[in-house]
Formats: structure tokens, C-alpha cells, sequence
């Protein structure tokens, strides 16, 4: 019998091996963001309040029919010498017929999703910068961020590269305005 060589892993392959086998605890969550392991602990009930009344709106008022999921795993490309970006937005909406998530492993590639949900929470600075560049790099049209600290909404737009060229940043109260496929006004007076 011999034994096969084997190429050596490199330190990307040995990461993304390492953060694909986590058993994290029941409700925490574990993402691979620009090559670090971050676990996000359970949300607290008024994280919870802003997807609920963010989905509701755009559920019943889009102009195309959407669908969407909680928690949903994306594969994002990755800047650099790091693994592909493993994220797990709030919520992630696409139209309804693509039916997208019906047949979606784990993790599945962004293409055919509108708009990516991010509600701020124990790490803000990475809903705020780190995600933002994974979703730009994945091409997702539009990421909406609750930022509950800033007491703000923002909705990046047109994605190029590492980053959005657009974004408008209102404070909570104000309607902010959902281009096509959405096409309407989503109304924050309820994030007050």
C-alpha cells in the first residue's frame, strides 16, 4: 500500500474547514466576514420589532411580489487572500418567482436577491462596515441597515466592487424611499 501526497491546506481552506464544522449553541449564529469568525448571541425583542415591521411593509406593499427569509446563509465573494464570506443577513428578500429558497442549502449564492436586512445589534460596526463590503462585493442591489444606536435608516444602493456609490441615511420617523423592485415609501415611525 503507499501512501498519497496530498497538497498541504492552506491557512483560507483550513479556516473555512474550521468555521464549516462550528456547532454553535441553540440561536447563536456564526459568520465568516472578511476572514473572521463572528458568533452573534440570540436577538433581544426590539431587533426582533424592526425586521417584523420592516418584512411586514414590504410583504404587503411592494410592487413586485416578494419573498423572504430569516437567517438565510450566503456565499459572498471575499476581498483578498480571504475564504468566500459566509453571512447570514436579518432577513434577505428576492421576488417570489424566482423561488429562490426553496430549493437554497445552508448557504447559498446571492444571485436573484433584491435586498439584504441588517438590524444592528451587540456588533454594529460590522453591520455597518464589514457586511456592507460583503454585500457590495456579492452584488446585492440594495442593503437597508436599521441602525438602532444612531437611531437612523440607511438604504445602500448601486454596488460596485467593495462597496455602494449610493446611500441615503434618514433618522427614524422619516419614510425612506425602496426603488423597483419595491417601489414604495417604507414608513419608520414605528422604529420610534
Amino acid at each position: 500500500m503507499t501512501a498519497m501526497a496530498h497538497e498541504p491546506l492552506t491557512q483560507e481552506e483550513v479556516l473555512l474547514e474550521g468555521f464549516l464544522a462550528l456547532d454553535t449553541p441553540e440561536g447563536f449564529r456564526a459568520e465568516l466576514i472578511e476572514g473572521e469568525i463572528v458568533v452573534t448571541p440570540p436577538p433581544d425583542g426590539e431587533h426582533e420589532h424592526y425586521i417584523s415591521r420592516t418584512a411586514r411593509q414590504v410583504i404587503r406593499r411592494s410592487q413586485a411580489d416578494m419573498d423572504f427569509s430569516g437567517n438565510k446563509g450566503l456565499k459572498l465573494k471575499s476581498g483578498e487572500a480571504c475564504p468566500k464570506n459566509h453571512v447570514i443577513p436579518d432577513i434577505t428578500f428576492a421576488p417570489l418567482k424566482l423561488d429562490l429558497f426553496r430549493s437554497a442549502g445552508a448557504w447559498m449564492p446571492c444571485d436573484g436577491v433584491a435586498m439584504v436586512l441588517e438590524v444592528t445589534s451587540t456588533k454594529p460596526k460590522a453591520d455597518r462596515e464589514a457586511k456592507r463590503r460583503c454585500y457590495a462585493r456579492g452584488g446585492i442591489p440594495l442593503y437597508l441597515l436599521v441602525d438602532r444606536e444612531a437611531s437612523s435608516v440607511t438604504l445602500f444602493s448601486d454596488p460596485e466592487k467593495d462597496d455602494y456609490r449610493q446611500h441615503c441615511t434618514l433618522p427614524f420617523g422619516k419614510p425612506i424611499t425602496l426603488p423597483e423592485p419595491f417601489a414604495f415609501d417604507l414608513e419608520t415611525s414605528d422604529f420610534l
